[in-house]
């Protein structure tokens, strides 16, 4: 059984960038118990954020650069009606393209990691990596794996920095005085 618990997420702040993070507890021991965990994350995340000129529930396409660090099985379960197509791709084949509109960045080198966070600004592209702990890479979310939890950090100067629209639910997560189970 997994269960979702958000808890009081720790705050904070440098010059260069905000950072917030939340938890998400997972339950579930078993094989794919963390990939089921990771899925519902990212489609959680994913139905927070609102793309210009789209509706809510328009398909979305996930460019996978890299190894994903957390699960081989990345299909985000978005919650309602959203669907996800999952494409895996090389950091160069990601340039120029207009059909991402979320890049999840797993293992892959700094200057491939760095390219593509540039290429993305300004764009209206979620970006999320599970290979960043301190959310520092210019990743909008960061997921992490703490013992039995899943985690992710919500870095606020990558959000700002692009037109795509978070919903301010996600964000107050970190903030809310969410009770420890």
């Amino acid at each position: 059984m997994l269960a979702s618990l958000f808890l009081i997420g720790a705050s904070m702040t440098t010059p260069q960038m905000s950072v917030q993070t939340a938890s998400q507890t997972i339950v579930e021991d078993s094989s794919d118990g963390m990939a089921r965990a990771v899925n519902r994350m990212t489609g959680g995340i994913i139905s927070y954020a609102r793309w210009p000129n789209h509706t809510a529930d328009s398909a979305r396409t996930m460019c996978v650069i890299g190894t994903p660090r957390l699960t081989n099985r990345l299909v985000p379960d978005v919650p309602g009606s959203g669907t996800v197509l999952v494409r895996r791709m090389g950091a160069a084949a990601v340039i120029g393209r207009t059909d991402c509109d979320i890049l999840f960045l797993g293992r892959t080198t700094v200057a491939d990691r760095r390219q593509l966070i540039a290429w993305v600004r300004g764009r209206p592209v979620l970006t999320m990596t599970d290979d960043d702990a301190q959310c520092i890479s210019g990743a909008m979310f960061c997921l992490m794996e703490r013992g039995t939890s899943l985690s992710f950090s919500v870095n606020l100067d990558a959000i700002a920095r692009g037109p795509l629209r978070i919903d301010p639910r996600v964000l107050s997560i970190a903030r809310n005085d969410g009770a420890t189970p």
